[in-house]
């Protein structure tokens, strides 16, 4: 991260005419104004603050090789996969798929639609020309406030990209997926135990401390 001017940490920002707005609205405001990570995304042209995540995580397990093939899951609005084109290079493929439409990302291709359905799944395996070194999933289903819903929604989709990761991976591939703090993932990282050499939790220090989520990497895929 940058350093502040002057060396000190700069002064919080306080929220304009934030008596008008809701105050959970005005909080996640106010705590955007001063994050150094989502001032460090703008000023590095990432599309959002998750960028940092997953060069944490990149950093920590060594993801990214140049000439890697990736499969960015639920790549909107595609701060993954900046940084993964970046680091696997032009030798590298990198091939991102989202329910909504993302803005193109020069170096990859990016399809709208379900990556569960086959007709999405036949595109990705098109434009990535082989099979897949890494897939990744930083998906999450919208909150709906009851944490224990709330965690079985994300660790379903978690579990679904998974199921996907295993029909492309090549062996000795890896698989990177977002899920939230609690006891309800123990038959995903069972699977994920027996289909992986490696398989480990890290919370990348831009996941914010006051948030649940965390990541599950696997590494070493020993072949369908």
């Amino acid at each position: 991260m940058a350093a502040s001017r002057g060396g000190g940490r700069p002064a919080a920002q306080r929220l304009k005419h934030a008596r008008r707005r809701k105050s959970s609205s005005a909080e996640w405001l106010t705590r955007q104004l001063n994050d150094p990570y989502v001032a460090e995304a703008k000023r590095l042209g990432y599309r959002s603050r998750a960028a940092f995540k997953l060069i944490q995580l990149d950093e920590r397990f060594h993801l990214l090789a140049p000439g890697r093939r990736v499969v960015d899951l639920g790549c909107a609005p595609g701060g993954w996969t900046q940084v993964a084109v970046a680091r696997v290079g032009p030798r590298g493929a990198v091939v991102g798929i989202d329910l909504a439409e993302t803005e193109p990302v020069a170096g990859a291709a990016l399809l709208r639609g379900d990556f569960r359905e086959a007709e999405a799944q036949a595109a990705i395996a098109a434009s990535l020309g082989g099979p897949a070194d890494v897939v990744l999933s930083d998906m999450a289903a919208p909150a709906t406030g009851h944490a224990a819903t709330d965690h079985l929604r994300i660790v379903a989709l978690a579990e679904e990209a998974f199921a996907f990761a295993a029909g492309v991976l090549r062996p000795g591939g890896d698989f990177v997926a977002k899920v939230l703090q609690g006891g309800a993932e123990g038959e995903l990282l069972t699977a994920l135990k027996r289909a992986f050499a490696e398989v480990r939790h890290a919370k990348p220090p831009a996941s914010r401390d006051e948030s649940a989520e965390t990541y599950v990497v696997a590494k070493g895929f020993r072949g369908a």
